[in-house]
């Protein structure tokens, strides 16, 4: 790999003392493979797998398998994410210790929001919010498949959320940068790379923690993060945060044996990870305290469940008790009856594209459950038959072919070695597929064998 002079000169200012041994890994080393299980599902690793010590539920892997034929993946069992990410895990454990509402302001794909949803404590409401529309899609998809219903998926600009005043407990904001730290996987990010970008991207992050301010409470959490090296994207950033927006940087503990670079020209408290001294890629984080306290803002506004929403939950939720049931046009759907008039808030105010569970599509007297709820934690069981199929099976069910199943008539849910991979609806001597196009395999290239991560 040949990086660009410029940025080796930049590397050799920042780390004096290193910059030989970090340009050696970014050029020379292959980077490392980690998944995250969800315990919620009842993932585990085999024995042995290597633990990534920051996250008490992120392993490392010895390869890279092909994830695309897990059917594990597809039902959320785990996450891949890069380990220097899952330090987000480490951060809400130690700052955050009762429910909150939680932004993760530029979301996608998804892997810090499922780790929130994983750390929070429970009953914690998450909103995950990504601007740009495909990668929002995306975004959604991975939250449907984690299964967690304390979550919402909207898709709006920092300054439109910013609106919503003090309405978050916790601002996270991965934002977007000039991706150095992604140099060793990602040849596009060579490619991009320029003096000129990480200038451009500096400024656009400036843009975007001031935009998204005023939705942070006084004494709320603001957690900035990049996946760069330099110090105008991070530092200088961090020192804007204090100086401009009047935050206080919080310190976090962190085990020497980690290997956790410490801020560079900055008093505040940073964590750098660079490949040179941890088992990840790139990735800078920061902590700050919004100055003030003030409580959470009370909303006051609510919906109105109808009988064909009392009967819908009545029969597909575990605990129905907890979650109100409301209608959007021929769309029922259910969030945590707590949060029930913050999500009537936010799809007051914001482009919503998940919350909670989407139960059913009603149209005249025929009620068809909603994909999302074949994926939901709180789906009963009950609720609907389950046929179990092979792995050859399975694949062709998510490339969304139909298939046959051993099973009764009408709706029921298709699961591979005890994971539920989504609806079909069974005629007999075939089976509809009901499981999504955005998320079906579409490679023509299908193993014989299963991929083993879990």
């Amino acid at each position: 790999m040949n990086l660009p002079e410029s940025f080796i000169q930049q590397l050799q200012e920042l780390v004096p003392d290193e910059w030989e041994a970090l340009v050696d890994a970014i050029s020379t080393t292959e980077p490392s493979v980690a998944v995250r299980v969800n315990d919620a599902r009842g993932a585990i690793v085999p024995a042995g797998a290597r633990q990534v010590p920051w996250c008490d539920k992120g392993f490392y892997l010895n390869d890279r398998p092909a994830f695309t034929f897990d059917p594990d993946w597809h039902a959320g069992r785990y996450y891949v994410q890069d380990a220097s990410s899952m330090f987000i895990s480490h951060v809400i454990k130690h700052l955050i210790h009762e429910p909150v509402r939680y932004l993760d302001l530029c979301a996608a794909p998804g892997g810090k929001t499922t780790a929130a949803l994983q750390a929070l404590p429970s009953r914690s409401l998450v909103v995950a919010n990504e601007i740009v529309p495909p990668r929002a899609r995306v975004l959604a998809d991975n939250i449907i498949r984690w299964g967690n219903p304390h979550c919402v998926v909207t898709s709006n600009a920092p300054v439109q959320v910013g609106k919503l005043t003090h309405f978050f407990d916790v601002i996270a904001t991965d934002v977007p940068c000039s991706g150095e730290g992604m140099m060793r996987k990602d040849d596009e990010a060579v490619a991009q790379w320029s003096p000129q970008l990480v200038d451009q991207c500096a400024e656009r992050q400036r843009g975007i923690l001031t935009d998204a301010w005023n939705a942070l409470r006084p004494g709320g959490l603001l957690i900035y993060s990049t996946c760069t090296y330099n110090r105008q994207e991070n530092e200088e950033i961090a020192d804007f945060i204090v100086n401009e927006l009047g935050a206080v940087s919080i310190e976090l503990p962190v085990e020497p044996s980690w290997n956790i670079h410490p801020a560079i020209g900055s008093d505040a408290h940073c964590y750098r990870f660079m490949p040179h001294r941890v088992d990840g890629e790139g990735l800078f984080m920061t902590v700050f305290r919004k100055d003030g306290d003030a409580p959470r803002q009370n909303i006051r506004l609510k919906g109105k469940n109808t009988k064909k929403c009392d009967e819908i939950g009545k029969n597909w939720l575990a605990n129905p008790d907890c979650f109100a049931i409301e209608q959007q046009g021929d769309l029922y759907f259910a969030t945590p009856v707590e949060w029930r008039n913050e999500v009537a808030a936010l799809h007051a105010s914001l482009n919503v594209l998940h919350a909670g569970v989407e139960l059913a599509t009603v149209m005249g007297r025929k009620t068809m459950p909603h994909p999302a709820l074949a994926m939901s934690s709180a789906r009963a069981s009950e609720a609907f038959p389950t046929c179990h199929v092979d792995y050859a099976t399975a694949l062709r069910y998510l490339r969304g072919e139909s298939i046959a199943v051993d099973g009764p008539r009408g709706y029921v849910l298709i699961a591979h070695e005890g994971a539920v991979l989504g609806f079909a609806n069974n005629l007999g001597n075939r089976a509809n597929n009901l499981y999504p196009k955005s998320q079906r395999i579409l490679s023509t290239h299908l193993p014989n064998e299963k991929p083993q991560v879990l």
